[in-house]
């Protein structure tokens, strides 16, 4: 199974690639305001890469439930320094973290390779032709709703069932817009309008979402169910995070998304060692 993003392949089975995560926004459920000056962000890049981090993914939006939506203006204003500026430094993809298809041209355009886009679900198909035509990564997210409404009463009939329907239907789409099967990776979008047992139920059924034939993104750092689960604050929450990047491993998953890259690749190289017959 080959991953291509630009001029980068990943070909799989390989040890799962762990990607760092660098918010520069003032108000994301981790790391909010840290890394808003560039230098700052470029800076906390260079030291994810050093960590261990495969990939890095640049947000200037929050997706957090509830956030404001900001600008395209503005989204550029604070991700195009930091992706120019990683990109003049260092050989590794950088992933923008967008929904907005201008911001991910724009970021592709300064040297971004992956687009990571949580709004998948839309019904327009510009992101994708961006994608098709850049030959760009996309992580194809499932989400309900918007982030101002994904958390407002989710409701499925069978959630694992009703994402792997929305991800072969996406695909099916995503082909008609010209992106190649070897462009694309799934997300079934933990915390993104699923309750605490949504997610439970998505984390015991990844296996099956290997029947699809392509790499699976998992993002679970810090979030919400967690400190349900854990009664943790966002800071305390690494052990459960932990916990979950480990059980992916062990069930086919590829890429992890984290804010805590050393932490999180010491756990997957262990997994992966135990894991070997």
């Amino acid at each position: 199974m080959i991953f291509r993003a630009r001029r980068f392949t990943f070909a799989f089975p390989c040890p799962a690639l762990v990607m760092g995560i660098v918010n520069v926004t003032p108000d994301s459920f981790a790391n909010g305001g840290k890394f808003l000056d560039p230098a700052k962000a470029i800076a906390h890049g260079i030291e994810l890469v050093q960590q261990g981090a495969a990939i890095l993914d640049i947000g200037g939006e929050s997706t957090r439930p509830s956030a404001a939506p900001v600008a395209e203006t503005e989204e550029l204003r604070r991700v195009l320094p930091v992706i120019e500026g990683l990109a003049s430094r260092m050989d590794v993809p950088l992933s923008i973290d967008t929904m907005k298809p201008v911001v991910a041209r724009v970021a592709l355009q300064a040297g971004a390779s992956i687009v990571n886009d949580v709004a998948a679900n839309r019904t327009s198909d510009a992101m994708w032709r961006i994608v098709a035509e850049s030959g760009a990564g996309y992580a194809c997210m499932h989400m309900q709703g918007t982030p101002q409404t994904m958390q407002t009463n989710p409701v499925y009939g069978d959630v694992v069932r009703e994402v792997g329907e929305f991800f072969v239907e996406r695909r099916q789409r995503l082909n008609a817009a010209g992106v190649a099967e070897d462009q694309i990776v799934f997300d079934v979008g933990i915390g993104f309008g699923k309750t605490l047992e949504h997610n439970l139920q998505l984390l015991r059924g990844l296996a099956g979402f290997r029947k699809l034939g392509r790499p699976l993104l998992l993002g679970v750092s810090r979030k919400s169910f967690i400190g349900r689960l854990a009664a943790a604050e966002v800071d305390a929450r690494l052990p459960g995070s932990l916990a979950c990047v480990c059980w992916g491993v062990a069930q086919g998953v590829q890429i992890l998304r984290t804010h805590d890259v050393a932490e999180t690749v010491q756990a997957v190289r262990l997994t992966e060692a135990l894991l070997k017959t």
